[in-house]
């Protein structure tokens, strides 16, 4: 939906090492969540990387920061989902990060309404734009966020982690 309503020419999932926010504990090892994710994958559109592992970080500030000087002809949009834009202002250095990346919302199940509500969506009100017009502002005209039009998705990384949990302890108790 992003690749559309932004006009972009790929989407990267980047599989963080880890979220300083949430505990290790009942975290898939990152090999794992990488395999699964570029099983996810729709190459060469949508790919899936663990280059925020290969360079050395956890916060998204600092990725989106080395990314840019590692690819300066590129133009990178940031897409979260409408639960992080809620809890974005705990995130290290998030008003750094959307003064330097365009930041897309994709709206999540009980969380749109209060993400659009929050302290974040708050401060950054006046750079709203329409999906179709983030990009199409001088390279420099930051911070711009938009909402993605879409149906909020059921999806999340802990229920697809409670799934395959049960599986692999099904898979475990047949043999």
């Amino acid at each position: 939906m992003a690749l559309r309503a932004l006009r972009l020419d790929q989407v990267w999932l980047l599989v963080s090492p880890g979220n300083p926010l949430k505990p290790a504990a009942g975290m898939a090892p990152f090999a794992e969540r990488l395999a699964s994710a570029r099983r996810m994958a729709l190459p060469p559109r949508i790919l899936a990387t663990g280059i925020e592992a290969a360079l050395g970080e956890r916060y998204s500030a600092m990725t989106l920061a080395k990314l840019a000087r590692r690819f300066p002809q590129v133009r990178f949009v940031w897409i979260i989902g409408a639960d992080n834009l809620w809890q974005l202002p705990r995130w290290r250095r998030w008003r750094e990060l959307v003064s330097h990346t365009p930041m897309a919302v994709l709206p999540r199940p009980g969380w749109t309404r209060r993400a659009l509500h929050g302290t974040a969506a708050h401060r950054l009100r006046h750079a709203r734009h329409h999906p179709g017009a983030l990009l199409q502002g001088a390279p420099g005209a930051l911070p711009a966020w938009a909402l993605i039009p879409a149906r909020e998705h059921p999806a999340s990384a802990t229920a697809i982690r409670a799934r395959n949990g049960k599986a692999q302890r099904r898979a475990a108790a047949a043999h």
